[in-house]
């Protein structure tokens, strides 16, 4: 039997699973992409009940290293071996995991001085700094649609921002945090493009999030010695939570991808916000305020515009000229 591939997985051994898969298709990964927003959004949870109490080093270790438990079932699930973790692009994983693990270092710092939804939303500013960098590290051509929803896209952050000029330094430290890791983000972003740019191979979604986890709990581990807070066991149970959470999180992230196309499920981030509204009203007694609100419909907005844009530019790029 040929078997079904996902990604570079063959799932000859579960015939009924790959035929269920493949039969839905974009709503798989459209379904697959929800949830993966749920459960970031519920690692994020987590981590604002724990407050100050432990470091964003400890906080990425506990985050990264339960993390593999989800990567190592889909290896058994997927019938996979060891073999299968080989890369020869240590380099690549190495800039990718490296700018991932900023990335979360930053946005966990931001997440606990600021409001849950206020972090959530500050964190959209990636896309548009991706776009950026596209141009200064790609040589990417941008059209000046892109670059107006850019601009507005900025102008929305700004609006976020406004709340946080006059409520004490902590929570300008918190936005500036959340803002450093959008930075972060864009830049992991760029090198996965740079992985998969023709020419370069595809990496198996699983190796990638490995190899992320991997460099992420060892730059924590490293940390630890010099900030490490012993919990007590009712912590140490949310500290195996957030890395529960956000192994489960990174694994329906990169699986919705093969699924469905980009432009398909990347609208769908944007779920994170209503999440994070939900959860910080339920069990932080959190409301943004109106401006936040404002600023966070522009950033949405001005995302949505880019994903669209980049959709139609694929498409155009696939049609058959006449000469």
């Amino acid at each position: 039997m040929a078997g079904v591939v996902v990604g570079r997985y063959r799932l000859e051994k579960f015939p009924a699973r790959a035929t269920f898969m493949f039969s839905h298709g974009p709503l798989l990964g459209i379904a697959l992409k929800l949830a993966a927003t749920l459960a970031f959004s519920v690692m994020a949870l987590l981590i604002k009940l724990l407050g100050e109490r432990y470091s964003a080093g400890q906080l990425v270790f506990f985050r990264s290293a339960f993390a593999m438990l989800p990567i190592f079932g889909f290896l058994y699930w997927s019938g996979l071996t060891w073999r299968s973790l080989a890369t020869q692009r240590l380099g690549a994983h190495a800039l990718r995991s490296g700018a991932g693990t900023s990335a979360m270092v930053f946005g966990f710092a931001g997440l606990v001085l600021l409001p849950l939804a206020d972090a959530t939303a500050i964190g959209f500013a990636a896309p548009m700094i991706t776009v950026v960098l596209a141009v200064l590290l790609l040589g990417e051509r941008v059209q000046i649609y892109r670059w107006a929803a850019v601009t507005a896209g900025f102008g929305g952050v700004v609006l976020m921002l406004i709340p946080h000029l006059g409520q004490g330094s902590q929570s300008l430290l918190g936005a500036v945090f959340c803002l450093l890791g959008a930075v972060s983000a864009a830049f992991a972003m760029i090198f996965l493009r740079r992985m998969s740019a023709p020419g370069n191979g595809q990496e198996p979604s699983v190796v990638i999030a490995f190899y992320f986890q991997l460099t992420a709990a060892t730059l924590g581990l490293v940390s630890l010695p010099f900030v490490w807070v012993t919990p007590g066991w009712s912590d140490l149970g949310v500290l195996v939570m957030v890395g529960l959470f956000g192994g489960l999180g990174q694994l329906l992230m990169t699986q919705a991808h093969v699924y469905a196309p980009a432009s398909t499920i990347a609208t769908f981030d944007y779920a994170a916000m209503l999440w994070a509204l939900i959860f910080g009203w339920l069990f932080l007694s959190e409301w943004p305020q109106a401006i936040v609100f404002i600023g966070a419909a522009i950033v949405i907005a001005a995302g949505l515009f880019i994903v669209w844009r980049e959709h139609r530019l694929g498409i155009e790029a696939q049609r058959p000229t006449l000469t």
